[in-house]
């Protein structure tokens, strides 16, 4: 299954005093693609919450490879890198109008209950499931 792109374009206060992009932004970037990537499979995460999923993240890594400043239009392409029911886990590729990769990174996520326990997807929500495994195989 394919999905589109997400587009972000700096903004000026997402710069520091040297004009360049703060780090930290990027990691507000990979969430905006995430809530944007579930939508579009399908599974908004207002969705996932109504159902009484939260998927906190367990952790992250970004590779910042080149800078980007205010008005640069960033390209963020989510992929599902792995998926083993419990455990899900993203990469994200940022790359800028002349397609330099700006930022290459990873969030790990798991899915609890509103109780803070683990849910098995594969047992609750099966179609969920299917989607997220279908999607760690073709990528």
């Amino acid at each position: 299954m394919m999905h589109q792109i997400y587009e972000h374009t700096v903004q000026y206060y997402e710069t520091d005093k040297m004009g360049i992009t703060h780090h930290s932004n990027y990691i507000r970037w990979m969430e905006e693609a995430r809530v944007d990537f579930l939508s579009q499979i399908g599974w908004a995460y207002a969705k996932l919450e109504s159902l009484g999923i939260i998927s906190p993240v367990v952790s992250l890594e970004c590779k910042y490879k080149t800078t980007s400043t205010f008005s640069d239009v960033i390209h963020i392409s989510v992929s599902v890198e792995e998926f083993k029911g419990v455990k899900l886990k993203l990469g994200y590729l940022m790359t800028n109008a002349e397609g330099k990769t700006v930022c290459e990174a990873k969030s790990e996520h798991c899915f609890l209950n509103q109780s803070g326990l683990p849910i098995r997807l594969n047992k609750k929500f099966p179609e969920f499931h299917k989607i997220l495994t279908e999607l760690a195989e073709d990528d």
